[in-house]
């Protein structure tokens, strides 16, 4: 692939997976954003297109041999990796996330009312929505695909939304939580919490980007 000011951001993070260190270094967003051109995305944050693409080109160089292409993989490995590696982990972090913040209102609650009760909320609709969106697709999309058989026309294009809301999920917790910076005298508890949400961020970039700008890319391209 040729690297251009106007290539996508997810088509090169599908082909560069290292890529996607620098961009989330430079908070671009390359899951729900990766289908706007580079240079739109540096213009708009104030960033040079040139200097970010250097960036990429060194992380390409350095490129580890373990480090898949899933946009050269079957696409039942790669179904097999999304529910395997994203949504099985989901189904035991998001509910551990959803205790840990409980807990963190309970007893600090009276600390920060408004900012801890918005982040309990946050967690818990966000619970909700990925619950029943892996659902959907754990129960239509994937074992269409696998049977190569046919998929509903409106079912890629309202997952994708649904990631979009996902999307200003995590920009919220990020905003409630102050980019996830502990606050002084935390506790031990509070401190996992915010751990846990940074960590949940960084895997459902990764996770959204891999449907979005790969499986669901290869899908629409045989469409």
């Amino acid at each position: 692939m040729q690297l251009t000011p106007q290539t996508r951001i997810g088509d090169i993070a599908a082909r560069y997976p290292l890529a996607t260190r620098v961009f989330a270094r430079h908070d671009i967003d390359f899951c729900c954003g990766g289908g706007r051109p580079l240079e739109d995305v540096c213009d708009e944050r104030g960033l040079s297109t040139a200097e970010v693409l250097e960036e990429v080109r060194r992380s390409t160089s350095d490129e580890e041999p373990s480090e898949r292409r899933w946009d050269q993989a079957p696409a039942a490995s790669l179904v097999r990796h999304l529910v395997d590696d994203h949504h099985e982990p989901l189904r035991t972090e998001l509910p551990r996330l959803e205790t840990m913040a409980r807990k963190v209102v309970r007893a600090h609650g009276s600390r920060d009312p408004e900012r801890l009760g918005a982040l309990l909320d946050t967690i818990v609709r966000l619970r909700e929505e990925l619950e029943a969106h892996m659902q959907v697709e754990e129960r239509e999309l994937f074992p269409a695909i696998l049977a190569d058989g046919p998929i509903r026309d409106d079912l890629l294009g309202s997952l994708t939304a649904e990631h979009s809301e996902t999307g200003a999920a995590l920009e919220r917790l990020r905003q409630l939580t102050d980019g996830y910076r502990v606050p002084e005298g935390a506790c031990t508890t509070w401190r996992a919490l915010w751990h846990g949400l940074a960590a949940l961020e960084t895997s459902l970039h990764r996770h959204v980007h891999l449907e979005n700008n790969v499986l669901f890319a290869r899908l629409g391209d045989t469409a």
